[in-house]
């Protein structure tokens, strides 16, 4: 599947990744395993991995080499998971000449709740649980570095909504769980010309992103429930 999701952005869907691509360098504020933090990125892939994978290769350089195997230039951002491509859903909106798209795959194996103890008692060892649920906001807007990370706040709290609407429980300790232990997300700002500096709950713009992870999470646990393609 392609699609042009808005004016600098095109995605690329097949069984093996979602990938992202940018017309320019876009500001990405993330927690991915490759290129987190907050960085200047050409491409964002979400790519499958599968669920008993083992390999000699770190997270991070596995990523980076499938970048260049693809032959994409640039900086990329990257994220893995074990949940299947068709899991994606996909939402948007536009508001006041704002374009919003929330992508989202889930993947729910390794369910969690905040506060849950941890499988790993080791402060720097790594998870190998890939359920996963990945998330990517897209906002055609100049966002503020701090209201980047208050999209990321409220867009946390829309999927942890979706999960207990959903009555998707932790096994570790049999309560409603707020995400998996090993989700990752991604907070996309555009060009402007409208420059952003509160995404929070008290305005429009933190409303329809808390809207649109809600439906895309649930749209996307369906498909995870079910076995059916979520419709976009």
């Amino acid at each position: 599947m392609m699609l042009e999701v808005n004016n600098f952005t095109n995605l690329h869907q097949n069984d093996d990744h979602l990938h992202v691509a940018f017309s320019s360098p876009q500001r990405v504020l993330s927690s991915a395993i490759l290129n987190g933090g907050l960085v200047k990125a050409d491409h964002i892939v979400n790519r499958k991995v599968p669920k008993d994978s083992l390999t000699c290769e770190a997270p991070d350089v596995s990523l980076r080499n499938y970048a260049e195997q693809q032959g994409w230039q640039g900086n990329v951002v990257g994220m893995m998971t074990a949940a299947p491509m068709s899991s994606l859903c996909i939402e948007q909106s536009c508001v006041e000449g704002i374009d919003l798209t929330v992508l989202v795959t889930t993947g729910i194996d390794n369910a969690r709740r905040a506060g849950d103890k941890a499988d790993v008692q080791d402060v720097l060892a790594l998870p190998k649980d890939l359920g996963t649920i990945n998330l990517i906001l897209i906002c055609s807007a100049k966002l503020t570095d701090a209201a980047m990370l208050e999209a990321v706040m409220v867009a946390t709290e829309g999927k942890a909504a979706a999960l207990e609407d959903a009555g998707v429980v932790s096994p570790v300790s049999q309560r409603l769980a707020t995400g998996t232990g090993t989700d990752a997300i991604a907070v996309v700002s555009g060009d402007g010309p409208e420059e952003v500096a509160f995404c929070g709950k008290h305005v429009l713009l933190g409303e329809l992103i808390g809207r649109l992870v809600i439906s895309a999470v649930t749209k996307s646990l369906a498909s995870e429930f079910n076995g059916a393609t979520p419709t976009l």
